[in-house]
């Protein structure tokens, strides 16, 4: 039976976990929650995924709204479901995932997991709304070498998934400011997909996405040429994509 820890309205078999990945120019974050803990007389500081079970009266897609909401103080976050995870042992890599488990009266059951990723512009007028949890700081993905539970995984797959939709969808355009330069577009590009891009060729392809538009203002105070500022026109998306969001 669960501890008294564990609300009665919480479904103890269905949770969601967050990949919140966070794009600073020249490298890619996701924001990892830290998880304490004393195991056979030895201090830990593991690493894991934000996530929660799933209440009763909400639906998946709220559960991971809340998550992200009470983690970074931040609503209107760009999230996509992207997998499901019911592993028979996927709560027991590590003997102490389970010690804590225990603490907190976490089912010992086997518990499906809904992956979602989101997206946030780490920049300096976004990154003042932030109100993170004390626990919750950002990370580089590449540097992410172990996590809790089978986070690791899902942050590997979250990772593929992203990398897949760039290609098709214009979820750039979420980590990206108002105006942009083709410089910062490309960069973005090249961050995510973790592979340098012919600058001739990518600017070809720019150029061929009538939604990237241009607009009528440059850089200024910049140490060489000023570039031509862009923006993303949605209506313009919309009409020619049939799977726009």
């Amino acid at each position: 039976m669960p501890g008294s820890n564990v609300p009665e309205n919480l479904n103890l078999h269905v949770s969601v976990d967050c990949v919140v990945f966070g794009f600073e120019f020249g490298k890619l974050d996701v924001l990892l929650i830290e998880r304490n803990m004393e195991f056979e007389g030895k201090e830990y500081k593991d690493l894991k995924l934000p996530g929660d079970l799933v209440r009763k009266d909400e639906d998946l897609d709220n559960a991971a709204s809340r998550v992200l909401g009470e983690l970074t103080g931040l609503d209107n976050i760009y999230l996509k479901q992207y997998a499901a995870i019911g592993s028979p042992n996927r709560l027991l890599r590590e003997p102490r995932d389970m010690v804590w488990l225990k603490s907190i009266g976490h089912p010992e059951e086997i518990v499906v997991t809904v992956a979602y990723y989101s997206l946030i512009n780490i920049d300096q007028d976004k990154a003042s709304n932030f109100i993170l949890q004390s626990n919750a700081k950002w990370y580089t993905v590449s540097e992410v070498k172990e996590l809790a539970f089978d986070h690791l995984s899902i942050l590997h797959r979250a990772l593929q998934v992203l990398r897949a939709d760039l290609m098709l969808k214009p979820i750039a355009y979420e980590l990206l400011p108002p105006k942009f330069t083709l410089r910062q577009l490309q960069q973005l590009y090249e961050v995510i997909l973790g592979t340098t891009l012919d600058k001739r060729n990518f600017r070809k392809k720019v150029s061929n996405m009538p939604f990237v538009t241009p607009i009528n203002e440059k850089q200024v105070d910049v140490s060489h040429k000023p570039a031509r500022y862009f923006s993303f026109n949605r209506k313009i998306y919309q009409k020619t994509h049939k799977d726009s969001f």
